[in-house]
């Protein structure tokens, strides 16, 4: 008997703002210039926000704006951004990655969107209690087997008994939760008691901080690298963006009920040094798909994507981003 337990966070969360405003900038460097590369971090808390990186681009948008517009007028900006190192630059010019690194894909038939079912559920419900309470917070959910064994969650300006009732009633409801015994649950609100101080007002924040969250959960072995902030010549963003794709059309095929994808780059180089699936427990090697940074770009349609509406609610399971279609 298996057991596992994935969180999620809500967008209120102090990692996951600064997700936003990492993703927010991107998307402004490209509106104007779709060859930007950038690449910035985020960090953000008790009215300060920081963003430090590398950006070559022709567009020049206002970044104290855009980030004022997200967190509000009383926080003070500090930017420090630099052009890309031309020993990168050199590498990406002719079509290689903008860095080495591995990243991970995966699907499982187990659910409507192909996402582990604790990822799921614990999803679900962050998004549930969020449409209600739009501050911020964190659930987790514990699989034991076919039970839900344990339901975590804890948000901002709730009243304990109140969130009680609306997760019980999420859960109970959850079309992954009708397949699972949801017998004796046991339910932990707010387990550190009821608060109304959370986030930048409460703790710091970064960004690629959420990485199993933006990803699939504990269960599931991921690359390493963060995907906000960064333009498609990033492998880490892109090349996880095609692993999930690749790993999605092999279940739609009915070729596999559960598979994993493997991807590795050497910065520079174009074709990835490493492209193979695992197929039910089968490894077989990645054929037929362009991977160079170039293909996953016309692949994915990547110049269409609003990269902000990503980094939210997980970049994985939303029907509407072109890697799960």
């Amino acid at each position: 008997m298996q057991t596992k337990t994935a969180e999620f966070v809500s967008p209120g969360h102090p990692d996951k703002i600064c997700d936003f405003i990492a993703d927010s900038i991107l998307d402004a460097y490209l509106a104007e210039d779709k060859e930007s590369r950038v690449a910035i971090e985020v960090m953000g808390g008790h009215k300060l926000i920081t963003i430090n990186g590398e950006v070559t681009s022709t567009s020049k948008p206002s970044l104290e704006f855009i980030v004022k517009k997200i967190v509000g007028e009383d926080y003070k900006i500090v930017v420090n951004i630099a052009e890309q190192s031309q020993s990168i630059a050199q590498g990406v010019d002719t079509g290689g990655a903008g860095d080495q690194g591995i990243m991970k894909g995966y699907a499982i038939a187990e659910t409507e969107t192909m996402m582990p079912r604790e990822y799921e559920l614990a999803r679900d419900l962050c998004q549930k209690i969020y449409a209600k309470y739009p501050y911020d917070g964190k659930t987790q959910v514990t699989i034991e087997g076919n039970k839900i064994k344990t339901v975590v969650a804890s948000f901002q300006n709730t009243k304990n008994i109140e969130l009680l009732e609306l997760v019980k009633s999420i859960i109970t409801q959850s079309e992954i939760a009708l397949s699972l015994s949801s017998d004796g649950v046991q339910y932990l609100i707010n387990p550190a008691g009821e608060w109304t101080q959370g986030g930048f007002e409460a703790d710091a924040g970064l960004s690629g901080r959420k990485l199993i969250v933006d990803n699939y959960g504990p269960e599931i072995p991921i690359g390493g690298g963060s995907f906000s902030g960064k333009d498609y010549t990033k492998v880490d963003r892109s090349g996880a963006y095609v692993a999930r794709k690749i790993a999605v059309d092999y279940i739609k095929s009915g070729k596999a009920k559960e598979v994993f994808v493997k991807l590795a780059y050497a910065i520079g180089k174009s074709e990835p040094v490493m492209a193979v699936a695992i197929l039910d427990g089968k490894e077989k090697k990645i054929e037929g798909y362009d991977l160079s940074p170039t293909g996953i770009r016309k692949l994915l349609n990547l110049d269409q994507v609003q990269f902000a509406k990503t980094c939210q609610w997980g970049h994985f399971g939303h029907s509407e981003f072109p890697w799960e279609k």
